[in-house]
């Protein structure tokens, strides 16, 4: 017997490693834009602008390289609202600089959480920019720039490695906003509570270490309403943070290339993470709360998969990408309900996506509202009627505007398939409902030969044009089919334009880029002003403290500090902090917490025309040490005279935790 274990332990000394097919690269970074006086994008509301942060936006990022052919995709997940297509070109030229022809828009897949939370303005498609007053230059370049920083970091982290997949079901992060129009699809009965409750999780491995997870699930990322002004990544943001900082020990200023934990949407079109059914309700009246629970049961199934059996994956990585003119798309009847041939139509904006969704929150108020001064600039290009042919393609819509006609919303869009061994991701530019998402895989999975559970939709992916409904679901007309841009056809031309990707990929064989489109009009206009000068109380230096905290709190206290302070737009803190709560240790003062931590809160407002505040708060975590604690505030502020920008930090003095 002796002998005979001798013999195991040997052999399992001298057996080859776990097979490591690919090679693995993780990387995150910051992608948030002005924290305060910036619209917000996600519900078109113009009066919501940025006015702080809760927590930061990020760009996580992985890329994963098949050793045998040195084929590569690069996958990105950011906490925005949508990827357009000014942020696409954006990382694009910025990698290219850097890696030549390494990443391309066949390999590159950017995509979105679709928080409604965070500053908007970068897209070149009108449309998108209207709430926001125009296109903010700073908050694009903040995203583009954040986005090719973590894709970089994976890049320069590649290692060899592995990948293992594992699938489970989660029942209580959504709700179906949309019921009366999903209950015409006669294919409902495959999602028989009305959710799709997927859960797909990828575990990569750089050797033996455990370095990072995608977990794909369908909720919107709405649970924070459209009355908050303060950035956040929202639930899906929450569920990456509480894996990566809370439970991994991240911290993303002092140890970035940590764990890499991310959480996209799938076919999320009528998926509510409010489950009561109204803005910020369910499982509590409380949206911050909700936020942190909905994404705390993503993080929490996430887990609960990845820790469970594995499956890893094996083969190649493959990719096609083209432009499809989605206006023009002539579908064979192979793809409608009826078996006829049919057509799309150029982009038209239906009465009801004015209308807005009432279980998430209400959409842009008539046109006929703010078309005088200051916003009738903004209008004109869309104060075009639509053709009456136009209208009889988009029956039965009420059809408001043709933004397609006018460059307002895109019309030639980025269709994408990416393989990674036996998952392949369907990158749809826009918001698919879940039966809508079951046609298209099923078409691809049919073209590739592999089952359904192994293709994935990827929504908010290289560019955006708003909603993706099935026939049937469009004729009911609710928010999310008068939002299906390209008429009643919609899905069945992507099932149709997807199916030749997945075909060519299936023959090996390559597909053109299609109808490459131009800058559309419009994309320069900006009617937001800029921080033109900062000023204080006689008496006053920027960095003092106008309300200090108290001498002592106890945990689960909330800790609140006031500084005087310049604007937030004068210098982001990209990869930074506007605050800093400090611990004294050994008779230093040690960073504790930042603004991208949940438990502060970093609020601007202006006071008079040129003064501002800011306000700082700690809700103290009930694991936080015992110890003496103070608040820095970073800032910066723009002289009247000269434009100069100069920095500044005040800090308060030091409290008691007990």
């Amino acid at each position: 017997m002796r002998v005979l274990m001798t013999v195991v332990t040997l052999l399992a000394l001298t057996s080859p490693a776990a097979p490591e097919p690919y090679l693995v690269g993780r990387g995150i970074s910051d992608v948030t834009g002005a924290a305060a006086e910036n619209g917000m994008m996600g519900y078109s509301k113009f009066d919501q602008k940025t006015s702080g942060i809760h927590q930061r936006q990020r760009s996580r990022a992985y890329i994963v390289v098949d050793q045998e052919t040195g084929k590569r995709v690069a996958y990105v997940n950011a906490d925005l609202a949508m990827i357009f297509r000014a942020v696409q070109e954006g990382v694009l030229a910025k990698l290219q600089q850097k890696y030549g022809q390494t990443y391309t828009r066949e390999n590159l897949l950017l995509s979105a959480t679709h928080t409604h939370s965070g500053p908007g303005g970068f897209s070149h498609n009108l449309a998108y920019n209207l709430s926001i007053l125009g296109m903010q230059p700073q908050t694009l370049n903040a995203i583009t720039d954040g986005i090719t920083e973590s894709i970089v970091k994976a890049h320069e982290d590649l290692k060899p490695g592995s990948i293992s997949i594992n699938r489970g079901e989660l029942t209580n992060a959504s709700v179906n906003r949309s019921k009366l129009a999903f209950g015409k699809n006669p294919d409902k009965s495959f999602f028989p509570n009305g959710i799709d409750p997927a859960m797909t999780v990828l575990r990569f491995k750089q050797g033996g270490s455990d370095v990072g997870a995608i977990s794909w699930f369908a909720t919107h990322n709405t649970s924070m309403t459209n009355a908050n002004t303060l950035i956040s990544p929202d639930n899906k943001g929450y569920a990456a943070y509480q894996w990566e900082h809370d439970e991994k020990g991240v911290r993303y200023l002092d140890n970035p290339n940590g764990f890499v934990a991310t959480f996209p949407n799938t076919n999320a079109g009528d998926m509510s993470p409010n489950l009561n059914l109204k803005p910020g309700s369910g499982p509590t009246e409380d949206e911050v709360e909700n936020t942190r629970i909905i994404g705390e049961r993503q993080n929490g199934k996430a887990h609960e998969i990845y820790n469970g059996p594995q499956t890893n994956l094996t083969g190649g990585v493959d990719y096609r990408m083209r432009f499809v003119d989605m206006s023009t798309v002539n579908v064979d009847g192979r793809y409608t309900p009826d078996g006829k041939p049919k057509t799309t139509c150029s982009g038209v904006v239906g009465a009801s996506t004015i209308a807005g969704s009432v279980e998430d929150g209400p959409a842009i108020p008539g046109f006929s509202e703010g078309m005088q001064s200051p916003l009738k600039k903004l209008f004109e290009p869309l104060n075009v009627p639509v053709p009456e042919w136009l209208k009889s393609c988009q029956y039965p819509k009420a059809s408001l505007v043709p933004t397609g006609l006018v460059g307002a919303t895109p019309n030639v869009l980025p269709l994408q398939i990416v393989r990674i061994g036996s998952l392949v991701l369907v990158a749809v530019p826009g918001e698919v409902t879940i039966t809508a998402g079951l046609r298209i895989r099923r078409s691809v999975a049919t073209e590739l030969g592999t089952s359904l559970e192994n293709v994935l939709i990827q929504g908010y992916a290289n560019d955006y044009s708003q909603y993706v409904t099935t026939p049937e679901e469009y004729d009911e007309q609710q928010y999310e089919g008068g939002s299906t841009l390209f008429g009643r056809n919609t899905t069945p031309a992507y099932q149709q334009e997807f199916g030749k990707l997945a075909k060519a990929m299936r023959d090996n064989t390559p597909v053109d880029n299609g109808p490459v489109p131009g800058k559309p009009p419009f994309t320069d206009i900006n009617l937001q002003t800029g921080v033109v000068f900062d000023d204080k109380a006689i008496g006053r230096n920027f960095g003092d403290v106008l309300a200090a905290p108290q001498n002592t709190y106890q945990r689960g206290q909330t800790v609140t500090a006031v500084f005087v302070t310049g604007h937030p737009k004068n210098n982001l803190h990209r990869n930074g902090t506007f605050l800093e709560v400090q611990r004294l240790v050994d008779g230093k003062w040690v960073r504790h917490a930042d603004d991208g931590d949940w438990s502060t809160r970093y609020q601007w407002k202006r006071v008079g025309i040129a003064n501002s505040e800011a306000t700082i708060t700690w809700i103290i975590p009930a694991d936080t040490p015992a110890g003496t604690y103070r608040i820095v505030h970073n800032g910066d502020w723009k002289s009247g005279w000269t434009g100069a920008i100069t920095g500044f930090t005040g800090a308060t003095g030091g409290f008691s935790v007990g």
